[in-house]
């Protein structure tokens, strides 16, 4: 591998979500991840285990309750603006159900190009 650097680093990450008074779920609780240029990540578990709500804290969906993520070398847990637009166009969720995250109606070209042009990431 060319650079041995990780492009996604995760350090003791963490997301709880309140339940009841002085009550929380920890849907992800700890997670040490490194994910290097060109590789793929997948999540395998049971239902209910924390994999979508992970992905939507790498995605920054969700803010992280604890931890620490950095993306290409950089803290991204409180970006804002336009920080947050210019990773918002790096890092994006693919949702596993594809009739809530594709629309059938639409074509392939489309459904791949509504992202191109609502970031403006074309010339010409």
């Amino acid at each position: 591998m060319e650079n041995n650097k990780a492009l996604i680093e995760c350090r003791d990450l963490s997301e709880f979500f309140p339940v009841g008074h002085k009550q929380v779920l920890k849907a992800v609780n700890h997670i040490d991840l490194d994910v290097f240029r060109g590789e793929t990540l997948g999540l395998v578990g049971e239902s209910g285990c924390g994999k979508s709500t992970l992905g939507r804290v790498l995605s920054r969906i969700y803010q992280p309750s604890s931890g620490t993520y950095l993306y290409d070398g950089r803290d991204v847990t409180h970006l804002r603006g336009r920080e947050s637009l210019a990773f918002c166009k790096k890092v994006q969720m693919v949702f596993q159900d594809p009739y809530a995250s594709l629309n059938p109606r639409m074509t392939v070209s489309n459904i791949i190009g509504e992202g191109i042009d609502i970031h403006k990431m074309y010339t010409g």
